[in-house]
């Protein structure tokens, strides 16, 4: 026989949009845990959403405008960032529908050239 050992640590990161809010499996928010702030990007065209975090210093030192800085909540196991007014126009981009508690899944993965997560809404996970 041959065992293929589960792990406790996910090691996919998966990012789960809902109506209020972005949550990050622990696997996606392990690059979150010093952010102070975090900054939202939407590209349309490849339908692809970036979360960028931003540090105590810049934040600090004013770097970044304070529209747009998003608050990040980090616990052991997810992170979570709410916006409802981007959520609403990722779920346009994306073409899902988040009314009635529905909720959906996608991949993301660090970008460690631009220091950013990217979650592409073109890979939706299938439960």
């Amino acid at each position: 026989m041959s065992f293929v050992w589960a792990s406790k640590k996910p090691k996919d990161g998966i990012a789960t949009i809902y109506e209020s809010n972005i949550t990050l499996n622990k696997a996606a928010s392990s690059h979150f845990e010093h952010a102070y702030n975090v900054l939202l990007g939407l590209d349309e065209n490849n339908k692809k959403v970036a979360i960028k975090p931003v540090s105590k210093e810049e934040f600090d030192i004013g770097a970044i405008p304070e529209e747009k800085r998003h608050k990040i909540t980090v616990k052991p196991s997810y992170a979570r960032v709410c916006n409802k007014k981007f959520i609403s126009e990722l779920a346009d981009v994306a073409n899902i529908d988040l009314q009635n508690g529905h909720s959906f899944k996608f991949k993301a993965h660090w970008d460690k050239s631009q220091s950013l997560l990217i979650i592409d809404l073109n890979k939706p996970e299938v439960s």
